[in-house]
């Protein structure tokens, strides 16, 4: 499932148990948000970046790739909502290329350090 594969990729191995337990935690049905926050509980050590990276991976078209509409989509429709502007304004500075896809990673490191802090790195 997903917030194995998630786990896994971090490195942090979890077994079917403490996978059940994170999951009776969510009030409600798991949507992006909710998974960010128990996945983010359930992280320590691992800053912002990181959490929305690999949660990001769920869009990921296999190349660290998702395209700004679905991406939007996403933000727009599941957990706690972005409205319009707040979508705008997270776009606003997206890396999106030439076909409209965004460079998922650095777009999470746009939304945890903003814009100025990336374009530094």
């Amino acid at each position: 499932n997903d917030i194995r594969a998630t786990f896994d990729s971090l490195g942090r191995l979890t077994n079917d148990n403490e996978l059940e337990s994170m999951i009776s935690e969510a009030p409600g049905p798991i949507n992006f948000t909710m998974f960010l926050t128990i996945f983010g509980d359930r992280i320590t050590g691992v800053d912002d970046e990181d959490v929305i990276v690999n949660a990001f991976t769920l869009f990921d078209q296999g190349n660290g790739m998702c395209s700004e509409d679905r991406l939007r989509q996403m933000l727009t429709t599941f957990g706690e909502k972005l409205n319009d502007q707040e979508a705008n304004d997270a776009f606003a500075e997206a890396p999106v290329d030439s076909a409209g896809n965004v460079d998922l990673k650095k777009f999470a490191s746009i939304l945890t350090k903003g814009v100025e802090e990336e374009e530094g790195a």
